[in-house]
């Protein structure tokens, strides 16, 4: 009995995975359209942590070297399987963009 459960226990712990902190880095955008995209990848026992704060603040760092004041999130993100084996997606990377905001200084 207290086999089955240790078993049981060690089971659900490692398929639950573990937090992994992430951070939103710059991968794509337009300064003629004023679009910024960041993304952060995970694998597939990882849970991620990701601080909404850290994005706004590397997108606006990101707009604000083209000339703009700001930076808001679209809305959405988007979500793709980066990396895939037979036992599924190792590795996901997800994506959010990001608009550009302000006057742009010339």
């Amino acid at each position: 009995m207290h086999k089955g459960l240790l078993v049981l226990l060690a089971s659900t712990i490692i398929l639950s995975g573990c937090a992994a902190k992430k951070d939103l880095v710059p991968t794509g955008g337009s300064k003629a359209d004023g679009t910024v995209r960041m993304s952060y990848s995970y694998g597939m026992f990882e849970v991620p942590q990701v601080d909404p704060q850290q994005g706004i603040a590397a997108a606006k760092s990101r707009c604000a070297a083209w000339g703009y004041s700001g930076a808001e999130a679209f809305g959405g993100s988007t979500s793709i399987c980066s990396q895939m084996s037979s036992s599924g997606c190792t590795i996901t990377t997800v994506t959010t963009e990001y608009q550009c905001t302000g006057d742009i200084k010339k």
